[in-house]
């Protein structure tokens, strides 16, 4: 039988991060110099605690190409590496992106639903022991952040409408996920025939 991988969602306390993951970034190669625990958590040095912690968890699982992208891509770009990064780290969010939100988007089928989720969810709690124990206000928590990123990542126009947007990724954006892992790429609901393209490019 196939090894679960155990989820991990630390991300309900944060959300995409875009300017504090580059922040964090920039502070990791030596651009900037800053007293992160402070500036993360606007003076709060529990908060910003917890919030490096979740930043440097996301970014050392980038290459060093990405990060290059996080430091200095534009807005989007940078948008797509934050996210790329929480994929990669959180197999939840990925896995509902990949097994539901790209699947929808491949029949052409545009609305998320609330419903969806909670099917998707009961499915993986089968399989995941470590979800038999989250409280009701955690699974709240997670249901709703989960949202929020796919928001300001931009998979979905909002949390409350929730319709999918497709994805226009930047050459080098999939050349380096393609260098790294072309699967990646399903994170941003591209076809299998678009990833097979970049393969071949």
């Amino acid at each position: 039988m196939e090894d679960v991988i155990k989820y991990d969602f630390s991300f309900t306390a944060s959300s995409l991060r875009r300017n504090d993951m580059v922040m964090v970034a920039k502070n990791l190669i030596g651009r900037e110099k800053l007293n992160l625990e402070q500036e993360l958590g606007r003076g709060k040095g529990a908060t910003g605690k917890r919030i490096l912690r979740e930043c440097n968890k996301r970014i050392a699982k980038l290459t060093h190409e990405q990060i290059d992208l996080l430091i200095d891509g534009d807005l989007i770009t940078q948008n797509h590496m934050a996210f790329l990064a929480i994929c990669k780290l959180h197999s939840f969010i990925r896995d509902f992106v990949v097994d539901v939100v790209r699947e929808k988007l491949l029949v052409y089928d545009y609305g998320l639903t609330e419903g969806e989720y909670i099917s998707f969810y009961r499915r993986k709690a089968e399989l995941h022991s470590e979800m038999e124990s989250l409280k009701e206000s955690t699974q709240r928590k997670i249901k709703q952040v989960t949202f929020k990123i796919l928001e300001q990542a931009g998979l979905i126009d909002g949390v409350k409408t929730k319709v999918i947007q497709a994805q226009i990724l930047d050459h080098k954006v999939c050349r380096t996920i393609v260098s790294d892992d072309k699967e990646w790429l399903k994170v941003f609901l591209l076809t299998d025939q678009d990833i097979n393209s970049w393969t071949e490019y």
